[in-house]
């Protein structure tokens, strides 16, 4: 609680520790720009953790063990760039005031029980980077822009008030913010300018169901979105071809059907793309553009794609000519007609053998078996007779 009262902090860097319990409500950290408390084992919820500050740029509580919902009072951060919540045991849906951070450039909540549907409020963020936002909320951001400058061209500033008895040296030092966020496939630290010019989202590894808003579409800053690992459904939006600076995007192992939507080859700045272990059918984009790069560990999982790098033709003679395995299915179903009689004569080989054997250790029941066949056996006797008495009847007439 004593960091609370460090009134002038405006960097906090906690991250790679032990430190266990619940966040501190910190209001009294006005000028607090950047909070990192990542890779730690603290829990509780976020509700009491208040940093209330309207200048706070970054909020990193990733790989902590964090619980209950995200709080409303995120959405009173307007300058929050920076949130990353990944890798905790956040529950609920989706927080819809998470789409008033008109200044949010990163969002991370990958790795948690997150549920519901992702909304489409989600398509009013700008994602711009952070290059191309302004922040008025700290009053000395001119001054550190300087000494920054200095520390880039390799100077250093000493403190020179004082006689030479009592003169003692204080390099100034600039932390520069570091991030950690996974696009492409891997995991990668961002800092310096690199971290300005990122924009994305990650919601995998969560728990959302319907369809991909198509709306997202619009998010027209956006480099990487990644939404796999979940139980969304629905066909892919053909308005992401609009996303014409997104590098990565990623929306392997969901439920997702139809075809991909063949605009996506507008898109060329692609540089990781994955539809894998789905329900998509039918053929693949044109192999052009980025789509010429992608291989077939891209689209695996989904029997019903065809056409190249897949090793499954969809051309019109195989559609037209010979039966395709989807029409088979339609026509006979999803069971193979001889699996199908093999699993009937076995079915039918337990079924005698089971009746076999009751009759033959129940004697009530092997007893009215009998006068059942016994009935059925006279019915069929008079049934057989009177069918060739009228057989003969009717020769006869003839």
């Amino acid at each position: 609680m004593g960091l609370c009262n460090l009134v002038n902090l405006e960097f906090l860097d906690l991250s790679l520790n032990h430190l266990s319990g619940t966040i501190p409500s910190c209001s009294n950290l006005q000028k607090v720009l950047h909070v990192h408390l990542a890779k730690n084992e603290l829990g509780g919820t976020l509700s009491d953790a208040l940093f209330i500050n309207s200048s706070l740029v970054t909020l990193d509580f990733s790989e902590n063990n964090l619980t209950g919902r995200i709080p409303d009072w995120i959405s009173t951060l307007p300058a929050l760039s920076v949130f990353l919540l990944k890798a905790n045991q956040l529950e609920g849906e989706f927080p819809v005031h998470l789409c008033r951070l008109q200044s949010l450039s990163i969002l991370d909540l990958s790795q948690n029980k997150l549920s519901g549907h992702i909304p489409s409020c989600l398509s009013n963020l700008t994602l711009k980077p952070r290059s191309e936002k302004s922040y008025t909320g700290s009053t000395d951001f001119g001054l550190l822009l300087f000494d920054k400058i200095i520390v880039d061209m390799g100077l250093t500033i000493y403190n020179l008030i004082g006689d030479s008895e009592t003169v003692k040296d204080y390099p100034f030092t600039f932390q520069e913010e570091e991030v950690e966020f996974s696009t492409k496939g891997a995991r990668y630290t961002y800092k310096g300018n690199i971290l300005e010019l990122l924009s994305a989202i990650d919601l995998s590894c969560n728990q959302f169901t319907g369809i991909i808003p198509p709306g997202l579409g619009n998010l027209s800053e956006i480099r990487g979105l990644n939404v796999s690992h979940n139980n969304l459904t629905g066909p892919i939006p053909s308005t992401f071809s609009k996303l014409k600076q997104i590098e990565s995007l990623d929306l392997s192992y969901n439920n997702l059907n139809g075809r991909i939507p063949p605009q996506l080859t507008e898109v060329t700045t692609l540089e990781v793309f994955s539809v894998a272990h789905n329900n998509l059918s039918g053929p693949l984009p044109d192999r052009k553009n980025q789509f010429e790069t992608f291989e077939e560990r891209s689209y695996k999982g989904n029997p019903l794609l065809c056409g190249p790098p897949l090793n499954k033709s969809c051309n019109e003679c195989d559609s037209l000519g010979t039966p395709s395995a989807s029409s088979s299915e339609e026509e006979h179903g999803f069971i193979d007609m001889g699996d199908f009689y093999i699993s009937f004569g076995v079915s039918y080989a337990i079924i005698f053998l089971a009746t076999i054997i009751v009759l033959y250790i129940d004697p009530y029941w092997r007893l009215a078996c009998f006068h059942c066949v016994e009935d059925y056996s006279i019915a069929c006797y008079f049934f057989i007779v009177d069918s060739l008495r009228r057989l003969l009847y009717f020769k006869r007439n003839i």
